[in-house]
């Protein structure tokens, strides 16, 4: 269950177990799958490019899947889709705040 003043939900690509999740480009194929949701809706060309509601990203080493809540507001199917990916594959899933890179000097 994902908290309601969670921003983003991070799936992790380590299951309860500990084992890393395969296949290695599932974050990638995840992210690919939601690309359409955005916000203003699908436009021609988007699917070349991930939505900004759910990012394929590598962090500490394990790739993950930042998925922002927006989505669940704007498509409650897709975001449903997102968590029982997670739940059905038994991925670790935490709540967080993802923080731009501080500008470099």
């Amino acid at each position: 269950m994902v908290s309601p003043s969670a921003k983003q939900v991070f799936i992790q690509g380590i299951t309860q177990n500990g084992h890393t999740f395969r296949p290695s480009d599932w974050a990638e194929r995840l992210a690919g799958v939601m690309s359409q949701f955005r916000p203003g809706g699908a436009q021609p060309g988007s699917h070349i490019s991930y939505s900004p509601w759910c990012i394929p990203t590598v962090i500490n080493g394990v790739k993950c899947v930042v998925v922002h809540t927006d989505l669940r507001e704007a498509e409650l199917m897709a975001w449903d889709f997102c968590m029982n990916f997670a739940r059905d594959n038994n991925l670790q899933v935490g709540e967080a705040c993802l923080l731009p890179d501080p500008p470099k000097r």
